[in-house]
């Protein structure tokens, strides 16, 4: 048998790990991106109408191709996301609305389905705008970027600090833990499985192995925790993390300005030009 070729091998999911390079994109502040981040989410909550949607899809698609993100980052697509996908647009082009067209002497309402596709553009928008501030930000640049965006709350006594170490430590471990999981899923896989007559044998089995999955994963969990912890002491304790010095710089409000820009010009054209969705 020949061995599968590239193209139809399958791509996992790459989160947390910054693309190697040296662009702009990467020298951004991580608060810088996480600013637009929320901003963008903001603005697309309370108007996801096309021409914003088809803004920041263009603001996306022009930072990938500075930051120089390849193809190879973008996981690969199962066949049953496309059935998924493919069934909720005839469910939703059931419902019908405005606008409506005639096909064949039948009048076809499109409402539900232009519906349903603004919602799927906007997820992969808003899904690949999350890839690109982690193909592009080093997840130690985080907790400082975190504590230094929340220092206001401080003045409400909010612990700002244990916040970002916390999230710091949790995007560390991320990656860590699904490798883990992806070994011990293959670890699995190659253990003989026995041959089982009866259908409650069969459900027993596949129960007892869950419950095994479970304990082994906590137990992995538990050992990565213990190595994060004593590699956090020696190197002067959690504080460490969000004490790094970080902030923007004149290449951070050009960014934060561009970005305002098209946003901007992308409402007042959906609000006067293109008309209300």
């Amino acid at each position: 048998m020949t061995a599968p070729s590239r193209n139809q091998q399958r791509r996992p999911v790459v989160l947390l790990r910054p693309v190697p390079g040296r662009t702009v994109i990467h020298d951004l502040w991580a608060g810088t991106k996480l600013v637009v981040v929320a901003a963008i989410g903001v603005f697309l909550t309370f108007y996801p109408g096309w021409v914003p949607i088809g803004a920041v899809a263009v603001l996306v698609f022009i930072t990938a191709r500075s930051a120089h993100i390849p193809r190879g980052v973008l996981p690969s697509i199962p066949r049953w996301l496309w059935f998924l996908l493919i069934l909720g647009g005839v469910t939703a082009a059931l419902a019908g609305g405005s606008p409506v067209i005639e096909l064949f002497g039948v009048d076809l309402g499109l409402g539900g389905l232009l519906k349903f596709l603004r919602i799927t553009a906007l997820s992969i928008v808003l899904l690949a705008l999350g890839g690109m501030v982690s193909w592009t930000t080093n997840v130690a640049e985080i907790a400082p970027a975190v504590a230094k965006l929340g220092r206001p709350l401080r003045f409400f006594r909010i612990p700002v600090d244990d916040w970002a170490v916390t999230l710091a430590l949790a995007l560390r471990a991320f990656p860590m833990l699904v490798d883990e999981f992806r070994i011990l899923y293959a670890a699995r896989s190659l253990r003989p499985r026995p041959v089982l007559t009866t259908r409650r044998a069969r459900r027993r089995r596949w129960a007892f192995e869950v419950v095994d999955l479970i304990a082994a994963a906590v137990i992995v969990a538990l050992r990565r925790a213990d190595e994060m912890g004593d590699a956090i002491t020696a190197r002067g304790g959690a504080g460490q993390i969000s004490a790094a010095p970080s902030g923007p710089k004149l290449r951070d409000w050009v960014a934060l300005s561009i970005v305002f820009a098209i946003c901007g010009a992308a409402l007042a054209l959906e609000l006067t030009v293109l008309g209300t969705s």
